[in-house]
């Protein structure tokens, strides 16, 4: 199976501080503002324990640019007798276009600000290569650095490896027609979760394979918009009258500890300096003291309300019935 690379793993030998830059901008952030020399310098201190990626070397991106229309259009000949109706169009790209300004409306997918852009796990890329020739849908596929001839990358985003534009509610294929489906951390951002499942399971073939994964303990995070958090149980509920579940887990990338390190950062990160420095010296042993008495401190008090919408524990809602 003929697979293109956008991105790779890079080593002391390959790294590329262009590539590496554009592929991770918190870095480029930081670079810019010169809080650090260089992407090699946060390679070296950082990225390589950290897994950062970087796009291919310009000469090799532009090869992989070009190859893509092609095989997406291979691709979209496969895919042609499972789409339940036609598309709107077919853009410049090849992409199968089914987004309307009315579904815009509707599920309020206006003010793309952010990229999403993944690679798969190992386990995830083993589940692929299982289904031969056979297709793949991946719902909230993000920019993928990989493109994979088989995975029909589905979004509401025009990113370089989206296949097909449309909501997750309403997919545009027919019953049975997937050997796997992926929806990895796209189900907080729909608006109806219950809905999506149902779909989900729809397109795919009995005996077919799911994979989801949905946040738990994550703060706020939005793509455009974030409105569901699970626990284990919540997410067996939404697919159990489909799917036979197998087993649910946590896995390295999905560990407490990635929750508690990005709890806090996001926190330290919003402070004025003089809060932040007297945040960064408590120990674990302070910070799991009974929270009333934590409320007082400046570190708690000076969090901006934006920011503690972010990391809540809970939120609250008031309303009055219409007349």
């Amino acid at each position: 199976m003929q697979v293109i690379h956008l991105q790779e793993t890079p080593t002391d030998e390959t790294f590329d501080e262009e590539g590496y830059l554009l592929a991770n901008p918190d870095v480029a952030a930081v670079v810019a503002a010169r809080k650090l020399k260089s992407g090699w310098a946060h390679f070296k201190k950082f990225g390589r324990t950290e897994g950062r990626r970087q796009y291919v070397p310009v000469s090799r991106r532009q090869l992989a640019a070009q190859a893509i229309p092609a095989a997406r259009a291979d691709k979209m000949r496969r895919l042609a007798p499972l789409l339940s109706r036609p598309p709107l169009e077919q853009d410049a790209q090849g992409r199968a276009v089914y987004l309307t300004s009315e579904l815009v409306r509707t599920y309020d997918l206006s003010g793309q600000d952010g990229v999403s852009e993944n690679g798969y796990d190992d386990e995830t890329e083993r589940l692929i290569q299982s289904a031969g020739e056979g297709l793949v849908l991946d719902v909230g596929a993000g920019n993928r650095p990989i493109y994979y001839p088989n995975v029909v990358n589905y979004e509401v985003v025009d990113y370089a490896t989206t296949d097909v534009l449309g909501v997750a509610e309403e997919l545009p294929f027919r019953d049975n027609s997937f050997e796997g489906v992926i929806s990895i951390a796209v189900l907080e951002h729909v608006k109806d979760p219950f809905r999506c499942a149902r779909e989900l399971a729809r397109v795919l073939k009995p005996g077919g394979w799911l994979k989801c994964c949905v946040p738990f303990l994550q703060p706020l995070h939005g793509y455009p918009h974030h409105y569901f958090n699970m626990t284990h149980e919540g997410l067996r509920t939404l697919f159990e009258p489909y799917v036979a579940i197998e087993r649910q887990e946590v896995t390295p990338p999905t560990h407490p500890v990635w929750a508690i390190a990005w709890q806090l950062r996001e926190w330290a990160n919003a402070l004025p300096p003089k809060a932040r420095k007297d945040f960064l010296r408590q120990r674990v042993g302070d910070l799991i003291a009974h929270p009333a008495a934590l409320l007082q401190k400046p570190w708690a008090q000076e969090l901006p309300m934006a920011k503690q919408f972010e990391l809540a524990a809970a939120t609250i809602l008031i309303g009055r019935k219409r007349a």
